[in-house]
């Protein structure tokens, strides 16, 4: 009987992956260091569709100068939501030169949609107002990263 349960939970873990297990605590990704004028960032990079579809869920405080950088394989109007994210967020989404299209401030647990005004490969979700308390705005750039 012990092999049996075993047996189907390896058989459950391989058909919905691990990210069905984990998804209730928070992840740490590997980190790289932007800048945005004289401002450093520290941002965790989600580059694969389940480091993406996690982001920054279940955590319940960032540091001021660290956030996510999703990065998409292709250029598209991306869209985010705040399931189960409980931090209130600002999100940035970037061009492929590094300018940021547009900016938008996202509220906690909501499943409101924010997406890009054009079609983007990145999106940077960091502390809500860190952008606006910085002037950044849309046709700022950012810099490092994969905008050496």
């Amino acid at each position: 009987m012990i092999y049996i349960k075993t047996l189907t939970l390896a058989l459950l873990a391989s058909l919905f992956g691990a990210s069905t297990w984990a998804q209730s605590a928070a992840q740490q990704l590997p980190a790289i260091q932007l800048s945005a004028g004289m401002h450093l960032i520290q941002a965790e990079v989600a580059e694969t569709q389940e480091q993406r579809a996690i982001g920054l869920m279940h955590r319940s405080s960032m540091p001021t100068n660290a956030g996510m950088l999703f990065v998409f394989e292709q250029a598209g109007v991306q869209c985010f939501w705040m399931k189960n994210t409980l931090l209130p967020l600002s999100i940035a989404f970037v061009a492929d030169d590094g300018s940021i299209v547009n900016i938008a401030d996202m509220q906690p647990m909501s499943e409101a949609s924010h997406c890009s005004t054009k079609p983007v490969r990145y999106a940077l979700e960091m502390n809500q107002g860190w952008f606006a308390k910085r002037a950044i705005k849309a046709g700022s750039k950012l810099r490092g990263g994969p905008w050496k």
